[in-house]
């Protein structure tokens, strides 16, 4: 057993969070022989790892804006890839990784290492068989599945959007696989890994896609400027191969994995049982985990059904959502992916006290990252699409600008997108998965009204001739973030009586902190912003580059200034976090 506590993750000086003022030699005097990590330590190996994937992510998506715009095409794909990926995320950086985190983890310390990796075996054949039968029904009605969530959609649309639906399904299950991966290589300590699959999958969908992209067209493909027009039958078949190379991306994605897991001594069992107690352990926590952590993604649904009529609708939304993405990405999941291992020991070793002040801690850093993070999109939006999307291909100054609105709309609900990425596994880990599952599902509910309604206001402000629907699709976007920010809420105030405190007035005091920081940083960015913007009007890429990057560089600058002066501790905490890493490398 001695080795197996080893092996694990451990809260490593949790104090480090907790405790601002414990200084570095306190920390290494009581640092134990063995290798351990804190959360702090694998947030920054995650964000590392994930910080690459975004930016890859983003790169994938300047292509995709480059050759297919914000119209036919786009939309189509966006639609067809909206199941899949909406079950990646609930599988990659939800409900499976946090299920089974927790019952691996019960299973290594209470019934040592054979039982465990038994465990593994089973659950990932459990799924490979019941998500192969979801495949080929989703196959069979993939028709029927676009017709519910984009009923605005022509039968041209739909049509292609049925085709590459088809192609891209069986995506679920090899992101299932990996996800049980990712599982048992963060129970072992090993972050980077697991956290740089989708840094592989972005490489090799990338590539893929446009090769495959490139054959099937005949070695080209041109797709009219009207957004509304039919494209012609090479820029479908171009379009196609680009669904071809995200199917194996994903493949790729669990593959690359592989090594690891016999690296850490993963051995595979052909068997199967779904009576098994930890598979039925792990299904009990999962089922309802799925609706706890799958609100955000099925919002999207909704918000895909609300705005299927709005031409470019879908691409507006898809953009901004994938720039809103990146931070949640980066800090947000990062932070909860490091500190599942952790708070899954404490509660299974009943240490309420530590589990306490490690979620506490774990919020703060949360905000600490994405509260400017969020603040920075909504000032710098429209600059920093420009300089992502818009050079010269199919994505036009019309289409920054809307996808703009749509980003300041999903980043008002950016921190409490993130921060339930945190509080949702943290009630796993506790053996609670219903209170994040009927949160969900009012969530959603009020989804469907709150889209519906602020879509019906803002459908009347900014409306022209080529956009008669104005901000309706900035409507559904707020709305969204609007039932982030009360899941949130209600998460947090529920596991306040849940663990008897979760140190509210210290998150308060630092939120509040970080907030003053943030609104300094703002009126930096919009001020150098329209200074240089004036000055040189976007006339190139180089000038685009330098009204984003220099405001960007001086609002961060003035929110670490305004941060340490304020006093927030969380700075020192990450400061301290990296300079050991650098230390340790020495």
């Amino acid at each position: 057993m001695s080795e197996n506590k080893e092996s694990l993750p451990s809260e490593e000086n949790a104090e480090i969070l907790a405790e601002p003022n414990v200084s570095d030699d306190q920390i290494e005097a009581e640092k134990p022989a063995t290798k351990q990590q804190s959360v702090a330590k694998s947030a920054g190996i995650v964000s590392i790892a994930v910080m690459f994937s975004r930016v890859l992510g983003l790169v994938r998506e300047q292509v995709f804006a480059y050759y297919f715009g914000a119209g036919f095409l786009n939309d189509a794909y966006q639609v067809a890839f909206r199941i899949p990926n909406v079950l990646r995320d609930l599988f990659a950086e939800g409900a499976l990784s946090a299920a089974f985190v927790k019952v691996f983890t019960d299973y290594q310390i209470n019934k040592g290492e054979q039982a465990a990796w038994r465990l593994a075996s089973l659950v990932m054949n459990a799924l490979a068989v019941v998500l192969s039968v979801i495949t080929i029904i989703g196959i069979l009605f993939s028709r029927q599945f676009i017709n519910l969530i984009a009923d605005g959609f022509s039968p041209e649309k739909a049509a292609l959007a049925t085709t590459l639906t088809q192609i891209m399904f069986p995506f679920i299950l090899l992101v299932a696989l990996a996800a049980v991966a990712m599982g048992v290589l963060n129970t072992k300590g090993i972050f980077g890994v697991p956290a740089s699959a989708s840094t592989v999958f972005n490489i090799v969908s990338l590539f893929v896609g446009l090769g495959m992209a490139y054959w099937l067209s005949g070695g080209g493909w041109l797709s009219s400027a009207d957004r509304n027009a039919v494209p012609s039958d090479a820029a479908q078949w171009a379009i196609v191969g680009m669904a071809i190379g995200t199917l194996i991306g994903g493949a790729a994605q669990f593959v690359m994995q592989i090594p690891s897991l016999f690296k850490v001594g993963f051995r595979f069992v052909p068997a199967l049982s779904f009576t098994d107690e930890g598979v039925r352990r792990v299904m009990k926590l999962m089922a309802p985990a799925i609706l706890g952590t799958s609100a955000v993604q099925i919002n999207v649904l909704v918000n895909t059904f609300f705005v299927s009529d709005i031409d470019g609708g879908i691409s507006w939304l898809g953009y901004a959502f994938r720039l809103m993405q990146f931070p949640i990405g980066v800090f947000g999941v990062a932070v909860g992916t490091a500190s599942v291992p952790v708070l899954s020991r404490m509660a299974s070793e009943g240490r309420f006290g530590d589990f306490r002040n490690t979620l506490s801690s774990s919020l703060k850093l949360v905000f600490l990252l994405t509260l400017p993070s969020a603040v920075g999109l909504i000032v710098l939006g429209e600059p920093i699409i420009r300089l992502i999307y818009e050079h010269g291909g199919k994505f036009s100054g019309a289409d920054t600008s809307m996808t703009a609105y749509a980003l300041a709309g999903y980043s008002i609900g950016l921190t409490g997108y993130a921060a339930i990425k945190v509080l949702s596994p943290a009630f796993y880990a506790l053996d609670d998965a219903k209170t994040p599952m009927i949160i969900a599902l009012c969530s959603i509910i009020v989804n469907i009204a709150a889209s519906y309604g602020f879509k019906i206001i803002l459908v009347n402000y900014g409306a022209t001739t080529t956009n008669p629907a104005g901000f309706g699709h900035v409507g559904v976007a707020l709305a969204t973030s609007s039932v982030a920010l009360v899941n949130f809420f209600a998460l947090a105030l529920l596991m306040r009586r849940k663990i008897e405190g979760i140190n509210g007035g210290e998150i308060i005091r630092s939120f509040l902190k970080i907030a003053i920081a943030a609104a300094i940083m703002a009126a930096v960015c919009y001020a150098s912003y329209y200074f240089l913007h004036n000055q040189f009007a976007a006339r190139s890429f180089i000038f685009k580059l330098i009204e984003t990057l220099v405001p960007i560089a001086l609002g961060g600058s003035v929110f670490f200034v305004a941060a340490k002066l304020l006093r927030v501790g969380e700075i020192d905490k990450l400061y301290n976090a990296f300079a050991r890493k650098l230390r340790l490398k020495k």
